[in-house]
């Protein structure tokens, strides 16, 4: 376990150093602006400021408009990205966070509650990173265990009982691989999940917001509309692992996202989500109340499109949906 902890770290160091390699120039640009803008106003120093903004959109555009796969990784892990609890603050009214699964216990990887979106009560399930390193330690790196995905699923049964749709943010680099969550049965666990909410009676709409990680992603993945960020990610392994099992080596995560298709485009292109929410120039984290925005009109529209069906009608099309997935058309070599 203590080898699996100082991999991720050292995987964390290197990605780190990559996301600023491709942002250094929008970077320099920021600093430029920051600096002139200590100065008192002038019309020079106005002139100039608005040059360099200029100049910074357009290098946003540009670098953000042809980030390979393996950047829109980094992207997607971003530390300023925003997480489940900051769409919660933005989009839901009074949000009642529950804890506990009734059988282990409590996962902060993993939260969930009730709240209001529009005037109408809702669920939101979602996975939580940190961002200190106290919160980093507290929410496991946004890797649930089996007692979080049993939350989960416990409180959107509630949301079935009283009619409740179910909003669910997928962020996470996968459930936890430890031993402990082995023995209290995480596979089981994410089975049971994909099971029951194939079959729950009320509207589910999922977003991947940042990473979406193999069955860790899947546990609350299944909804009658999936939606993805544009500079999100979803796969069954990450880029890293990948490598390791096809190079032996976890040094070539480019070429492996490349072979796994993990990005917006290449998952609409294969049927796998249903939307692609477009974030603002320089990513989520680069102005999250736009995406908040952005996102809560998607969602307004989505459940408006599902309110009017009946359950039985809901859990069929939910059902097709998802057995028509993986029936590929002949792929070029």
């Amino acid at each position: 376990m203590c080898a699996l902890r100082r991999t991720i770290g050292c995987s964390l160091e290197a990605m780190d150093r990559k996301a600023e390699d491709f942002e250094k120039p929008i970077a320099e640009l920021e600093k430029q602006i920051h600096e002139l803008g200590l100065f008192p106003p002038a019309p020079e120093r106005d002139a100039q400021l608005a040059d360099l903004e200029k100049q910074l959109d357009e290098k946003r555009e540009e670098i953000y408009g042809n980030l390979s796969r393996w950047q829109v990784t980094l992207v997607a892990r971003h530390a300023n990205r925003p997480y489940t609890l900051d769409y919660v603050e933005r989009l839901f009214n009074g949000f009642l966070e529950l804890h506990g699964d009734r059988q282990f216990g409590d996962d902060a990887a993993m939260v969930s509650g009730f709240a209001e979106f529009n005037g109408e009560p809702i669920c939101v399930v979602g996975q939580q990173k940190g961002r200190t390193t106290k919160s980093k330690l507290q929410r496991n790196f946004g890797m649930p265990h089996p007692e979080g995905y049993r939350k989960a699923l416990r409180i959107m049964k509630m949301a079935e009982k009283f009619s409740r749709p179910i909003f669910t943010f997928i962020d996470t680099p996968g459930a936890y691989p430890g031993a402990a969550a082995e023995a209290r049965g995480v596979a089981e666990s994410i089975a049971t999940n994909l099971r029951a909410m194939a079959t729950l009676r009320v509207p589910i709409i999922v977003t991947v917001i940042g990473e979406g990680g193999s069955g860790g992603a899947l546990g609350i993945g299944v909804g009658d509309r999936v939606n993805i960020l544009q500079f999100s990610t979803y796969s069954v392994i990450s880029p890293e692992s990948c490598s390791s099992i096809l190079w032996r080596d976890p040094d070539h995560p480019e070429e492996a996202a490349d072979a796994l298709k993990l990005t917006s485009s290449d998952l609409l292109e294969m049927g796998l989500v249903d939307e692609i929410i477009p974030e603002p120039a320089g990513g989520a984290h680069n102005d999250p109340e736009a995406i908040a925005s952005t996102l809560g009109a998607t969602l307004e529209r989505q459940l408006d499109e599902l309110r009017g069906l009946d359950a039985e009608v809901l859990v069929e099309k939910r059902y097709r949906k998802f057995r028509g997935m993986g029936a590929l058309a002949a792929l070029e070599e």
